[in-house]
């Protein structure tokens, strides 16, 4: 249960920050507080939900004492107290603490682990199993980066995703996927295993990251490509390498200027995710134990083709619907991964 002093002192934050706006606010003060009364909004209705019902099931149990009223009280009292702990439950989600980048694009990337060719055709498939669920939800899915092998296979993907909530859907598939089938270029018929690596990022903001134009250094060299006039005469590709963090950032669109917009956007992005993952460190010495720890050398999935199976290792599901999962049925997975972080948390308030 949570304590009552607790929801009292949010709802009366709530109340002062509603008094503030009616006062009329500066520009950046109007952003700062809208923003946290935004947050507190939904919050603040769960538990007055909680409340009213709380108070409408105490007049229902007084209401016994009353021979006229007894028998309408006996007739609402099962629902209101079946109602009881659900409502409950709702105020306790909307106390979890709320990840300001949920709301945020996501960039994705995507690259083979071990198994060579068969793991660069497996970073393939998990690339347009993401882009078939960006078109389930309606997001907008837009390759930043792709380099890709002879056979088909991705070498590496960069893409960004947008649209409502993307960065709330997609952040818990970062890690290592491993696919276990009989592979394309196998003869022989025997099931291999190897293994592709996802990294999903929430984007960076202006206001996120500032980069010191002394930290970069921008490369332009030619475009690699399947061939063509533009990509054979142009040195149109964009290189960023950040001096002080080590990252290198690469754009090969036909445009230099998109190219060194699209690098610099990236590069803010994962500065930012460093940035995040320390905050994060500090605060959990040991994230592993969290399904959305974000650590990308933790084996999080296997996607068995033989038998048509799924398995999430970190909450121990199993689908036997491998194939419409890599036809981008992806929710019943990642409400799953959503439900058990959200029972972590839950677990971790109540200690």
């Amino acid at each position: 249960m949570v304590p009552f002093d607790k929801l009292d002192a949010i709802t009366e934050r709530f109340q002062y920050l509603e008094a503030r706006m009616a006062e009329g606010l500066s520009g950046d003060e109007i952003a700062r507080v809208g923003q946290e009364y935004a947050q507190l909004r939904p919050v603040v209705a769960q538990i007055a939900a909680y409340r009213q019902l709380r108070a409408d099931l105490a007049e229902a149990e007084a209401m016994l004492d009353d021979p006229e009223m007894k028998a309408l009280a006996e007739e609402e009292l099962p629902a209101l107290r079946a109602r009881l702990p659900e409502a409950e439950q709702a105020m306790r989600l909307a106390l979890l603490p709320r990840d300001e980048a949920d709301a945020r694009p996501a960039v994705i990337e995507i690259r083979p682990g071990t198994g060579g060719e068969e793991a660069a055709l497996f970073a393939g498939d998990l690339m347009r199993m993401y882009q078939r669920y960006a078109e389930r939800k309606g997001w907008r899915f837009e390759v930043l980066e792709e380099q890709l092998t002879e056979l088909g296979g991705v070498k590496e993907l960069v893409a960004r995703i947008s649209g409502e909530n993307v960065y709330a859907r997609l952040k818990y598939e970062s890690g290592v996927h491993r696919v276990q089938r009989v592979p394309e270029t196998e003869s022989g018929g025997r099931i291999h295993t190897s293994a592709a690596t996802v990294a999903v990022l929430p984007e960076a903001e202006d206001v996120d990251i500032r980069i010191d134009p002394s930290d970069i250094r921008i490369d332009t060299m030619r475009a690699s490509g399947a061939g063509g006039q533009h990509v054979n005469t142009t040195d149109s590709a964009v290189r960023i390498t950040h001096l002080p963090s080590g990252i290198v950032v690469t754009s090969s669109e036909k445009s230099q200027h998109r190219n060194r917009e699209i690098a610099m956007q990236v590069l803010k992005t994962r500065l930012f995710d460093l940035q995040r993952q320390k905050a994060h460190d500090e605060r959990a010495a040991d994230r592993k134990a969290q399904v959305g720890s974000g650590d990308r050398s933790e084996r999080i999935r296997t996607y068995n083709f033989p038998q048509g199976r799924l398995t999430d290792h970190r909450i121990g599901l199993t689908l036997y619907r491998l194939g419409e999962v890599m036809q981008g049925d992806l929710d019943e997975v990642i409400d799953a991964l959503t439900e058990a972080d959200q029972a972590a948390q839950l677990a971790e308030m109540d200690a």
